[in-house]
């Protein structure tokens, strides 16, 4: 997480405009969407939210009813274009159909190459090509192993009125950060395991050194190929 970001005053974000947008996927799926722009976010940014299902039902402590928020990180390489290199897109577009079934939010933050930026990334990627890890790549390149700050995401949330969460990822440092900055992560809901030839390594990566939740199929802790329900 940026230093900078973390010491900046956090005044509260308000909504700033608020439009529906009708999502068609390249698979063919659709979801109908509210996506939300705001003004005060810490690292002023233009992350978006985007509210699928049902975001109007009252969500209480009683009936542990809390929505599903996904923070997703931009990765053009992986959203737009489907790149393999990594999972960012199969994520997505699994995490907009889990939360338009659900009810909740996918926060769209502008952090690509885990905060580093687009060119870095192709840097780093550059470097992996040449056999360092994603992480040690970064550190290479002069930035820290992952930059990313969710100070926005939780002003996010607060804008929109939601405190409570179930948190769709399977990346502990989202939940500790949320908590940290006064979202309650009632539960870590894990998402699919999308394996592709060209990112196992990413994957093993991801799982050994920055703990994410991901056990791969042929590992010693195999689980899981694939979405998961």
């Amino acid at each position: 997480m940026s230093d900078e970001i973390a010491a900046m005053p956090r005044a509260a974000a308000t909504v700033r405009t608020q439009v529906e947008l009708p999502l068609r996927f390249t698979d063919g799926y659709t979801a109908d969407a509210r996506v939300f722009s705001f003004d005060g976010l810490v690292d002023s940014r233009e992350h978006l939210a985007f509210a699928l299902g049902d975001c109007t039902s009252p969500h209480s402590a009683d009936d542990g009813r809390v929505p599903l928020i996904r923070p997703h990180s931009e990765c053009l390489t992986g959203d737009v274009f489907g790149s393999q290199r990594c999972d960012c897109g199969p994520q997505l577009r699994e995490a907009v159909e889990r939360i338009a079934e659900a009810g909740g939010y996918l926060l769209y933050l502008r952090q690509e190459g885990r905060g580093i930026g687009l060119y870095s990334k192709l840097e780093a990627y550059a470097l992996q090509d040449d056999g360092v890890d994603t992480y040690d790549a970064n550190l290479a390149l002069g930035h820290a192993e992952d930059e990313r700050s969710y100070v926005a995401a939780s002003q996010m949330l607060h804008a929109l009125g939601v405190s409570r969460v179930s948190l769709l990822s399977n990346n502990p440092d989202k939940a500790r950060q949320l908590r940290s900055w006064g979202v309650t992560v009632v539960r870590q809901v894990p998402t699919g395991v999308h394996v592709s030839a060209a990112n196992y390594r990413y994957l093993e990566t991801k799982a050994r050194r920055g703990r994410h939740t991901i056990q791969l199929p042929g590992g010693s802790s195999a689980r899981v190929s694939g979405r998961t329900r």
